[in-house]
């Protein structure tokens, strides 16, 4: 027999789920409210100036701190200029500031927080449900300073969690209408150089898998663009040329409904002859917002599930990618009990339930590949459990992840109430997936 208690944050009616994209260049702060689609905050009402700098300024001799537009524009009146903010908070050198040394993470976390403030206009704190950080990487690093910036937040909402860019990309195409997505969809963002995105769905399994296939194209960097104009006809033909076979590369034996160009790079209107091309039998959209919107469908989904999160999976990086479980018995018939999903990021994968062995000292886990398609039984042994009557020894299990790819189990020696006294056993097993 087993048992799992669980529990469902249901979104209350009023109540806001924000999404917080943040990068290293610029920070993006989008929101939803009830059952609306996501709203993001522009720096200037009524304008799509979403994007915030990620930089501080300190005036010089004093603690007067400012952030964003206000830091850089700060420079000019004796300010020092504070950037790479979430770089330098995941080396986690010390950053000096005239004659003081300052932690990153903490600059990071007041950036955060000032940032925060634009929301005043918008959303209250009281109102917010939820929060879900986008970040262009998410591994176990980000996650550690993601955490100590949440917890220097003092965010008063029930659920923080995270996710990378590639997931709020899924997030936000899922929430389209279904014929921009019925074929791949590719994406281009073009920032500090170029990366493409194909995103398409396998529809073999239930739930239908997601994958999303990732490239990058380093030497496709930033452009200087010059300020005389027959100089900067040439540098648009030639990035445009360029891109052209770029894109060619990446459609070429792929049916592709939809793409979308995304970043500042694409803003200087360069791309003619490829942009031709692509929009051939296809929908192209282009903006700068899509990451935030894509955290704010997915924190809603969480706590709001819709048909969307029953029907598919997405398989990231960072995301399990087999179901793990093991045999019980329900109402006397062998039955499977779910211990974690595939699809769950590694990180907020985990389980706390009560076993109870029929007999002897093993057990087994079922582990499931949700792409490969094969079994797997991974037997256990407890070593030292004593021996008792049969159906007598109840076990308390915590499971979770270290990483992506290797499952943590704790285990102790519960007895079985008052007939049968705990043993203060327990024991710290692993098993790779």
């Amino acid at each position: 027999m087993i048992t799992v208690s669980e529990s469902r944050i249901q979104i209350h009616t009023g109540k806001a789920v924000i999404g917080y994209d943040l990068g290293n260049t610029f920070s993006q702060i989008s929101y939803i409210r009830g059952h609306n689609e996501p709203v993001s905050i522009s720096l200037v009402a009524g304008t799509e100036q979403f994007n915030i700098p990620t930089v501080l300024s300190k005036r010089s001799g004093i603690g007067q701190w400012f952030y964003g537009k206000e830091a850089l524009r700060s420079v000019d009146n004796g300010c020092v200029l504070i950037d790479d903010l979430l770089n330098k908070a995941l080396r986690g050198e010390e950053v000096r500031i005239e004659d003081d040394m300052y932690d990153p993470v903490a600059l990071l976390t007041l950036f955060v927080k000032r940032s925060l403030s634009l929301l005043g206009m918008h959303v209250s704190p009281r109102d917010i449900e939820a929060f879900m950080f986008t970040t262009p990487v998410l591994d176990a690093r980000v996650v550690e300073v993601l955490g100590r910036v949440v917890a220097g937040l003092n965010l008063r909402c029930d659920v923080i969690t995270y996710q990378s860019h590639v997931e709020s990309f899924y997030n936000y195409i899922l929430h389209q209408p279904r014929e921009l997505w019925q074929y791949q969809v590719l994406s281009f963002e073009y920032n500090e150089y170029l990366k493409a995105m194909m995103l398409q769905v396998s529809e073999n399994t239930k739930p239908k898998v997601v994958v999303i296939n990732m490239q990058d194209h380093d030497s496709f960097g930033p452009v200087s663009w010059s300020e005389d104009e027959s100089e900067k006809e040439r540098q648009s033909n030639r990035l445009d040329q360029e891109f052209l076979k770029i894109c060619e590369e990446h459609l070429a034996g792929n049916d592709v409904s939809t793409v979308y160009l995304l970043g500042e790079g694409f803003r200087e209107g360069w791309a003619k002859e490829s942009l031709k091309m692509i929009c051939k039998n296809r929908r192209v959209f282009q903006g700068n917002n899509l990451y935030s919107k894509g955290a704010c469908y997915s924190i809603y989904d969480k706590l709001h599930p819709s048909e969307l999160s029953e029907e598919f999976v997405f398989l990231g990086d960072d995301k399990l990618k087999s179901n793990i479980g093991m045999k019980a018995l329900r109402a006397g018939e062998d039955s499977y009990f779910a211990v974690l999903d595939a699809g769950t990021a590694w990180f907020e994968a985990r389980a706390d339930f009560d076993m109870i062995l029929e007999d002897g000292n093993e057990f087994s886990f079922i582990i499931t590949s949700l792409t490969g398609g094969h079994v797997i039984e991974k037997p256990m042994v407890l070593d030292g459990l004593p021996e008792r009557p049969r159906g007598t020894t109840r076990l308390g299990f915590h499971v979770e992840m270290s990483d992506v790819n290797s499952m943590q189990i704790e285990i102790v020696d519960k007895g079985f109430g008052q007939i049968i006294k705990p043993s203060g056993r327990a024991w710290n097993l692993s098993i790779n997936i």
